[in-house]
């Protein structure tokens, strides 16, 4: 009895063993496609970029000529487009995490919200363009200017933000702020002094992921009408402008007819992705030095 019992224990074993190494050659399998096809992709943009990125290409208008063609008015375009989202999307999104978290009474309005901005996280981005368009272009007759493409990528990205800061609050450990308010602090004081503080590495990191998505999105931009066209540079938050990922989608659409403007299109893929890279680096940074402090 007890040699057939060790028997199928043993049977039990190799059969999860054997479960685990399938599961695990499945799992690997599925990430070296992923990485070969963003190998491939890689390698494709950057040898059409190579020899059109140079300074004239990085500071120039754009033209009409592939060979005269610059990007510098939709480098402009994102910065200013950037400038709107940084600071609306952080102070509405977080503020929104503390409220729900710290402030709103548990039941089912709380979870009502909770569930719908959850939600409005997988919206497709398209979506938030239609709104941006009936909203700020239309309704607010702002035009398919800087400040309208702003807050609607702010619209699109709330919801990332506001679901990170959360998740961010909820790892602070209540410890901490039991032991403020036994030293008299009044539930601001504990939020500003002792949660903000711990939870900043995490909110950091998450709204710059998030920044990170605005940046590269193009749907909602050409639901507003953003054009690609011969445009002075961008000089205030009223004012017409393009960005980079709509001069992406432009020229690609050109390529078909002119085939310069494909290798023009890789060139500004390489200088997105550059900016891309830079603002995850930025994120990482903030992550491992306040991680450190608190």
């Amino acid at each position: 009895m007890e040699h057939l019992d060790t028997n199928q224990f043993e049977n039990k074993m190799n059969a999860r063993v054997r479960k685990n190494k399938i599961a695990k050659g499945v799992f690997f399998l599925a990430t070296i496609s992923g990485l070969i096809v963003l190998a491939i992709l890689l390698i494709r943009v950057i040898s059409q970029s190579i020899g059109w990125i140079d300074w004239n290409f990085l500071t120039g208008r754009l033209s009409t000529d592939a060979e005269q063609a610059g990007i510098m008015g939709a480098i402009l375009g994102t910065i200013w487009l950037m400038l709107v989202v940084v600071p609306v999307t952080f102070i509405l999104g977080v503020g929104t995490a503390i409220y729900i978290e710290l402030y709103a009474k548990k039941g089912r309005v709380q979870s009502f919200i909770q569930t719908n901005i959850a939600n409005l996280a997988g919206v497709p981005s398209i979506v938030y363009g239609l709104l941006g368009l009936t909203i700020f272009v239309r309704a607010m007759q702002l035009g398919n200017v800087v400040l309208a493409g702003g807050l609607t990528l702010s619209l699109l990205i709330m919801p990332i933000v506001v679901v990170s800061a959360q998740e961010a609050l909820r790892s602070v450990p209540q410890d901490l702020s039991e032991a403020s308010y036994g030293m008299g602090a009044t539930k601001w004081q504990t939020i500003k002094k002792i949660i903000l503080p711990a939870a900043l590495p995490g909110i950091m990191t998450g709204t710059i992921l998030a920044l990170s998505r605005a940046i590269g999105e193009t749907a909602p931009l050409t639901a507003l009408g953003i054009p690609a066209l011969l445009i002075p540079f961008p000089e205030g938050l009223f004012d017409t402008f393009t960005a980079l990922p709509m001069q992406i989608y432009y020229w690609t659409l050109d390529a078909v007819l002119t085939e310069e403007y494909a290798y023009l299109a890789a060139a500004t893929i390489v200088v997105l992705l550059l900016l891309l890279l830079l603002l995850n680096s930025i994120a990482i940074f903030i992550r491992n030095k306040f991680q450190q402090r608190y």
